[in-house]
């Protein structure tokens, strides 16, 4: 290659808006769309990659160093790597062909919202989901086309996909680029669409999909189902279905990660004289131990009755709100019996002791959760 400079005509110490400017009007008079001549055409290839080299102050100084790399068919490999590409874009409005667009595409992914009770959050469960997406058209297997034909060749552009027209700019006359209106930039049309799908290759049906929800989920956990989204146009690849768990509300139970809160009501005396009770929990049934002397907002546990880790598989415990039922009604009997019972403990009826306290735990709970 001739000395850069020299091809721009600007001295070696040009500032690079001279430098620009001096290829812009060397562009104007030798750019191919203005002049085919293939000897100009050449011409303009080494004005260009003189320029892409002069415009780089890093490639500049290597160049002025007498770097290796410049000659012959421009540095970084010629016009085949992208930089003549990315000039022309830059000056002429579209460069090169940029092709067809691809009837086939990527399928958007899906949600669908799976509710679940407490019980099958602990313990996992199956469940069928009944969905409407995007299929696969079985008709045309996809590729929009009726009769087992395919798409033809458009004949306004030739398959690129894009038309071009000349038009005037600063530069002279230059080549613009715009999408093929009659086959929309796919560069076929479809000249006979499959019935079924309108050529999309592509319909919307209802299918189910069975799911296996883990043990220990809760509310926003999402689980992703790859390739179970909707199809793409043109019968392309399915995106992912996402699977977001919400956990029902429990009649009773409150949860707070693994942990499961209860609230069981027990009589005054047997908080005083301790019992035994049954309640009711995940696993069914369970006995509990309430212990003599037990005060109001005391908590018992049932290790391993609460919910199950998701990843380790262990369980969490449940935790049992005691609440003592002070009688609201008591007849003279009892009422006699009972102030003899105060006056042996040394009790005077009307005594108190200011405590400060906050809400119960539980109480604490069920604000939070609105309940």
């Amino acid at each position: 290659m001739s000395d850069m400079y020299g091809l721009l005509g600007v001295s070696r110490d040009a500032s690079a808006d001279e430098i620009k400017k001096a290829y812009r009007k060397i562009a104007r008079e030798l750019h191919p769309d203005v002049n085919p001549d293939p000897a100009v055409q050449d011409k303009f290839k080494e004005v260009t990659a003189a320029y892409e080299v002069l415009s780089d102050p890093q490639k500049r100084q290597q160049y002025d160093m007498g770097g290796q790399g410049f000659g012959g068919q421009g540095f970084g490999g010629g016009f085949g790597g992208g930089g003549f590409s990315d000039i022309m874009d830059a000056f002429f409005g579209g460069g090169g062909n940029r092709g067809p667009r691809p009837r086939m595409r990527q399928g958007q992914d899906a949600l669908i919202r799976v509710q679940v009770t407490l019980a099958e959050a602990c313990f996992g469960t199956d469940r069928e989901l009944a969905i409407e997406s995007a299929v696969i058209c079985s008709t045309c297997n996809g590729n929009g086309c009726a009769n087992a034909s395919a798409p033809s060749m458009c004949q306004v552009c030739k398959g690129r996909g894009e038309t071009q027209q000349i038009q005037k700019s600063f530069l002279g006359q230059v080549m613009t680029s715009r999408v093929c209106a009659p086959c929309s930039g796919f560069g076929t049309i479809i000249q006979d669409p499959c019935r079924e799908c309108a050529g999309e290759g592509r319909v919307r049906a209802r299918q189910s999909i069975p799911v296996k929800i883990p043990a220990g989920v809760e509310t926003g956990n999402r689980m992703q189902l790859a390739g179970r989204g909707e199809v793409g146009a043109g019968g392309g690849p399915a995106g992912d279905l996402y699977v977001e768990i919400v956990v029902e509300p429990h009649e009773f139970l409150i949860r707070d990660g693994d942990t499961l809160h209860m609230e069981v009501e027990i009589s005054f005396a047997a908080a005083a004289l301790g019992t035994k009770i049954t309640v009711d929990t995940l696993d069914g049934q369970s006995e509990l131990v309430v212990k003599a002397g037990t005060q109001n907002d005391a908590t018992v546990s049932l290790k391993g009755h609460g919910m199950t880790r998701l990843r380790s598989g262990s369980r969490g415990d449940l935790i049992v709100h005691i609440v003592v039922m002070t009688p609201t009604k008591l007849s003279r009997e009892q009422e006699k019996l009972l102030k003899e019972f105060a006056k042996s403990r040394g009790e005077v009826v009307g005594d108190s002791h200011t405590k400060d306290k906050n809400q119960s735990f539980l109480g604490k709970f069920r604000d939070s959760f609105g309940r």
